[in-house]
């Protein structure tokens, strides 16, 4: 049987996703599997906003069999055991998406249904103290995971703050060491096969390289998977209207807390992602409602410390590609799609794409019925993540501008009209076909944003209330009892991974 496989592979544009790939496809494929090659220039810059994670990065470093203290010291990170909502649901309001457990599920049954039956009554604290990671938050403590038999702090999920500019050079070292070979270069042309398929591509030198496999990582403009092959994109914007950001660092303020911070404004909103060496700082926010000089303004009026360089801004377009993968062209960051960095999922969505792709990882025959399903499964992630936080937006009793008044109102995507309505009926979620955010997710944010159910799962009843009165009570006094035994997060990071003064 003739071998059929992929001998040559080119990425074109690093950064975050490009070297993301590089990494990723270097580690499991060896040196002797095929050619990988990364084209890209330093005259283009990258977006750099996916500083905040998900939990879920740890599995590609697994992957890539990372040190974590080294890593975490050379990107000059910090952890993050969720997300603040302050001003969302309206102005003065706050609340946590924590990673991690809520509470303890007892008899099959989420213990937030137990939570809502006794708060309904008086006889529930806030939500926060039966998390422990809500609770780290609230008091800068952070750990690892240690083993400690059934206890909260057997199961301490977490991710992190880095900066990406130090990301993608840290993947850069692993990838070339693993024999990707990096080309300076801008592509001034594709050129195409007699089947549609892209056969190389042409940079600025005059020298020409090609490739069996083509992943596209250039960016908004999509040089291969859009300019070259014509995809098309799916417009998001009249779900999720925020199409600018304006991005700045500022100086540390003080020990960094061990999550990101999402304040809602005017017309969108802000995040803080602190580091080890600094605060990164950007405002969401849209065009028909705010200009850029008063977004910018805005911005610079809620730093904790001094700015460190100019305010930088980035235009977008809520959305994704017809087709992730095209003919012998996979798309990646934004070149596939752009969520904005709202539940800090751009780099999941890379890695997730990754994952997948070695499902599918192609003969040079590319197979069509795997490129479909490839397509199918992304565009399925996609559209829940996508419908996750829309949820953010439209679940809002914000009428103070116009801005949220377009939002509170709007029409949204029949499956979020059928969670928002099942939650409101017996706090029940519908959680499809194992899509990326958990009921635990949802919950949160729903009840966060002020949607209250009217009733709860009928199961809840098995414990009369005192007893059930008597198990929260349990729980809540495990969780401050092991807040308390963890240590600060500034104090975790110096005995651990403290970065060096750069």
């Amino acid at each position: 049987m003739q071998s059929k496989k992929i001998n040559k592979i080119l990425i074109l544009g690093g950064g975050t996703a490009g070297w993301m790939a590089a990494a990723a496809l270097s580690k499991v494929l060896g040196q002797s599997f095929c050619e990988i090659r990364l084209v890209e220039s330093e005259q283009i810059g990258t977006v750099g906003v996916g500083e905040a994670t998900i939990p879920q990065i740890q599995l590609y470093n697994q992957l890539l069999g990372l040190d974590e203290d080294d890593f975490v010291r050379k990107t000059q990170a910090t952890f993050k055991l969720g997300i603040q909502f302050v001003n969302w649901d309206k102005m003065g309001s706050s609340y946590f998406h924590a990673f991690g457990d809520v509470g303890k599920d007892m008899e099959g049954v989420h213990f937030y249904q137990y939570w809502l039956k006794m708060r309904a009554q008086g006889k529930a604290a806030h939500i926060d103290e039966y998390t422990l990671t809500a609770m780290a938050c609230h008091e800068k403590r952070f750990m690892r995971s240690i083993d400690a038999g059934n206890s909260p702090l057997s199961n301490i999920a977490y991710a992190f703050h880095f900066d990406a500019g130090l990301y993608a050079r840290y993947l850069r070292e692993l990838s070339e060491a693993k024999g990707v070979v990096r080309t300076e270069g801008k592509v001034v042309k594709t050129n195409m096969r007699e089947d549609g398929f892209i056969h190389s591509v042409l940079l600025d030198d005059g020298n020409e390289y090609q490739a069996d496999f083509f992943i596209d990582c250039s960016g908004f403009r999509g040089v291969l998977i859009e300019e070259a092959l014509q995809t098309g994109y799916e417009d998001w914007s009249h779900w999720l209207p925020c199409d600018r950001a304006v991005a700045v660092p500022c100086a540390s303020a003080g020990e960094p807390w061990p999550f990101t911070r999402s304040t809602a404004h005017q017309a969108g909103w802000q995040w803080r992602i602190p580091l080890q060496n600094r605060i990164g700082n950007g405002h969401v926010y849209c065009s028909k409602f705010m200009s850029d000089q008063q977004a910018t303004q805005i911005l610079l009026d809620n730093l904790e410390g001094e700015p460190l360089a100019e305010p930088k801004v980035l235009r977008f377009v809520t959305g994704k590609r017809n087709k992730s993968w095209n003919k012998n062209c996979l798309a990646l960051g934004l070149a596939a799609g752009f969520m904005e960095p709202l539940e800090s999922t751009s780099i999941h969505l890379v890695q997730s794409a990754l994952s997948k792709l070695f499902s599918f990882f192609p003969h040079n025959s590319f197979e069509q019925e795997d490129i479909d399903e490839y397509n199918r499964q992304i565009d399925f992630e996609y559209e829940r993540i996508r419908d996750f936080l829309i949820l953010h937006y439209y679940a809002t009793e914000r009428d103070d501008s116009p801005f949220w008044d377009y939002c509170r109102t709007m029409d949204v995507p029949p499956e979020l009209t059928q969670k928002i309505e099942q939650f409101k009926r017996n706090g029940r979620i519908a959680r499809f076909n194992n899509e990326m955010f958990n009921d635990l997710s949802w919950f949160e944010v729903m009840y966060g944003q002020g949607i209250r159910p009217e009733s709860y799962h009928a199961l809840a009843d098995i414990f009369s209330d005192e007893e059930l009165h008597r198990r929260l009570e349990g729980i809540k006094s495990v969780i401050r009892k092991s807040t308390d035994y963890m240590p600060g997060h500034q104090e975790f990071i110096d005995q651990h991974c403290k970065a060096e003064k750069m």
